[in-house]
């Protein structure tokens, strides 16, 4: 209930234009870590509570279910093969940034410099770099991983005033990130494509829970023209580890 409650808000939202399509480090007025009202540092596992069939195995070929691709995209997932993903060295397409916080795996979290938020993660041994204050590069190479622009959102009720609760624990102050230069890839690993017109909306919002969890979520919205009849919109959970057990790097599969 809570999650199609939050995408249905969310969606709303998109189409009545109130979440802002513009890079948000170039608007921001206080920057990363000093500013920063939570600490998403530490090491976090993902909690796969829900579309099993589509993140914990790969799905099956033509499943693009609850994805609203158009004809398209269609053609492509229809013409998936990985082996000639493997030929060409795309093992990583699924890894990008509109697909990585799906994949069940850990991310260690931490600031690279005052400005800078690092996320890596041990599925796909990728790193995210999202850039606090002036806007980040713009132009650079398009990468799986892109250009991310970040800001905190310091106002009451989580991400643009949704007003979400958590688990009835406490909210925290929402993260927006917003990424672009993206390499095309896949936001399912049997080949459902985003192309590299792909705009990632991010918010994350981290929590406690009443026994003492530290959780944070991160709401997804993918809005790729190309490929997407309408925004992609997911949310995915992490709870806090105490340290690096179980921490395990391994290279991307494309199958």
């Amino acid at each position: 209930m809570k999650r199609t409650v939050l995408m249905s808000a969310v969606l709303s939202l998109l189409m009545a234009g109130r979440i802002p399509a513009q890079t948000p480090g170039a608007a921001a007025s206080v920057a990363g870590k000093a500013a920063a009202p939570v600490d998403l540092t530490g090491y976090w596992v993902s909690v796969v509570t829900e579309d099993w069939r589509w993140r914990m195995v790969t799905p099956l070929k033509g499943d693009a279910a609850s994805i609203p691709i158009n004809a398209e995209a269609r053609k492509i997932v229809e013409a998936w093969d990985p082996a000639k993903d493997e030929a060409a060295g795309l093992q990583c397409k699924a890894y990008g940034a509109p697909a990585i916080m799906r994949v069940p795996g850990r991310l260690h979290i931490t600031w690279q410099d005052d400005n800078t938020l690092k996320i890596e993660t041990d599925a796909g041994t990728q790193t995210r770099l999202f850039h606090f204050g002036a806007p980040a590069p713009a132009h650079a190479e398009a990468s799986w991983q892109g250009t991310s622009a970040a800001r905190w959102e310091l106002g009451e009720g989580g991400p643009t005033g949704l007003g979400l609760a958590h688990r009835g624990g406490t909210t925290g102050h929402s993260l927006e990130v917003v990424t672009t230069e993206l390499r095309p890839g896949y936001l399912r690993k049997n080949g459902v494509p985003y192309s590299d017109k792909t705009t990632l909306t991010e918010y994350y919002d981290r929590f406690t829970e009443p026994g003492g969890d530290e959780w944070f979520t991160v709401t997804t919205i993918v809005a790729d023209p190309q490929y997407l009849g309408s925004p992609f919109v997911t949310t995915t959970d992490f709870r806090r580890q105490k340290d690096a057990a179980g921490w395990n790097p391994r290279p991307c599969s494309a199958r």
